[in-house]
């Protein structure tokens, strides 16, 4: 009898042990072939070795799970499925497309377990979310909140540099959701520009959009829409697509001896070598980060030698960054909740105040929709000389505007 009882006390400590050790599972799902998700993925793979490597979270490590969406709707919706009944993960991380992300709404509220999503910019994401999922947390800029801030920055450096002028503006968007859904967000601010309201006001007296097929799509001829907007003859010209369009829509604009005064890049990603190209000097570009940003923040600093360290290679696009981020995040929510109990995680996302390699801290508000809504604006930064230098946020600028844009040689 004391046999069987010292056996069961064993078997106890034993278990009891096993499950201490368990790790802590994050999902993640991101399109792993495109530059995106795969600098997103390893910059997540790199916090995690880091959190890991520092004694893991409430004494368990961290396992990163990843599937691969291939920006494919019904894949990214699958994977989420599997994340959650086969892998069990706790938590769900990662992505990038607004259609895919679209898909796995439906999924992420069956399940209802905290997610952290750091990409999709598209407001119908979350007009499909809706108001009531206190689980979810985005950190992308919405679509109109990228509007928003484009223009306080413009407006901003009008007024830091009295030789730039914007009053005609074009938008060339790609035709799926990213694209319609920023041209949407585009019309409802130059109506109230017209009215002498909003962030645009004073800056946006004419505007057009018109949509191409993106070459990540099976598009890539951009002649129509660009002949357009040689046309309208605009300040300011803007175009929504995806990395693999950056190349060809910057060439056929030199083809077509299309020079607007200011031409500007709206891809989620970049082409890793983009700024090697002589089409790419003067090329102005929204996104969340910049290397540059070395220079004036210790944890961009961070995080970009640690990268580089681990994968020998640059990171090229925001979305490592924002990759990072999104463990980093989510790690100090469980930390500071002290638990894995979901409430108790929730109420600490929101008022964390985390600083982030971005350049600048992370904290929780409300949009117009979701409770939890992270990053509100995009940066405007430039490629000269093969770097992209941050223009706005002036406080955080690390070169001057180079105007007009000119074709290099």
């Amino acid at each position: 009898m004391k046999r069987n009882i010292g056996l069961v006390l064993f078997l106890a400590v034993l278990f009891s042990l096993t499950v201490a050790v368990d790790p802590i599972k994050i999902g993640a799902v991101n399109p792993l072939g495109d530059i995106t998700g795969d600098q997103s993925t390893k910059a997540m793979k790199l916090a995690v070795k880091e959190i890991n490597d520092a004694g893991g979270v409430l004494g368990r490590p961290l396992e990163l799970i990843v599937i691969d969406s291939e920006l494919n709707p019904a894949k990214g919706a699958a994977a989420i499925e599997r994340l959650a009944t086969v892998e069990k993960v706790d938590f769900f991380v990662g992505g990038m497309a607004s259609g895919v992300h679209l898909a796995q709404v439906p999924i992420l509220k069956k399940y209802q377990k905290i997610t952290v999503w750091a990409g999709a910019a598209s407001h119908q994401v979350e007009i499909a979310m809706g108001p009531d999922a206190d689980w979810y947390f985005h950190l992308h800029p919405w679509d109109y909140l990228q509007g928003e801030g484009y223009g306080i920055g413009w407006r901003e450096i009008v007024q830091a540099y009295p030789n730039v002028d914007i009053k005609k503006i074009f938008l060339a968007y790609e035709e799926g959701a990213f694209g319609t859904d920023s041209y949407t967000a585009y019309l409802d601010l130059y109506e109230l520009a017209k009215k002498g309201e909003g962030p645009w006001q004073g800056i946006m007296d004419e505007f057009k959009g018109a949509s191409f097929k993106s070459a990540a799509l099976g598009g890539g001829d951009y002649r129509a829409v660009l002949n357009q907007a040689k046309a309208f003859d605009p300040d300011l010209f803007v175009w929504a697509g995806y990395d693999a369009d950056a190349i060809p829509i910057v060439a056929q604009a030199k083809e077509l001896d299309f020079t607007p005064d200011l031409l500007v890049g709206a891809p989620p990603g970049w082409p890793a070598d983009f700024g090697k190209n002589p089409l790419a000097e003067n090329v102005i570009l929204y996104g969340m980060w910049a290397p540059t940003l070395n220079d004036v923040s210790p944890v961009a600093k961070h995080f970009y030698d640690a990268y580089v360290e681990m994968w020998k290679e640059e990171p090229a696009t925001y979305f490592a960054p924002l990759g990072y981020t999104n463990i980093y995040f989510l790690v100090e929510g469980i930390k500071k909740a002290g638990s894995l109990d979901k409430e108790a995680i929730i109420s600490a996302l929101r008022t964390i105040e985390y600083e982030s390699p971005l350049g600048e801290v992370l904290k929780i508000e409300p949009s117009r929709i979701i409770t939890n809504q992270g990053f509100k604006y995009q940066k405007i930064l430039q490629w000269q000389n093969g770097r992209q230098e941050v223009i706005w946020p002036l406080d955080l600028a690390t070169a001057a505007l180079a105007y007009p844009f000119a074709f290099g040689k």
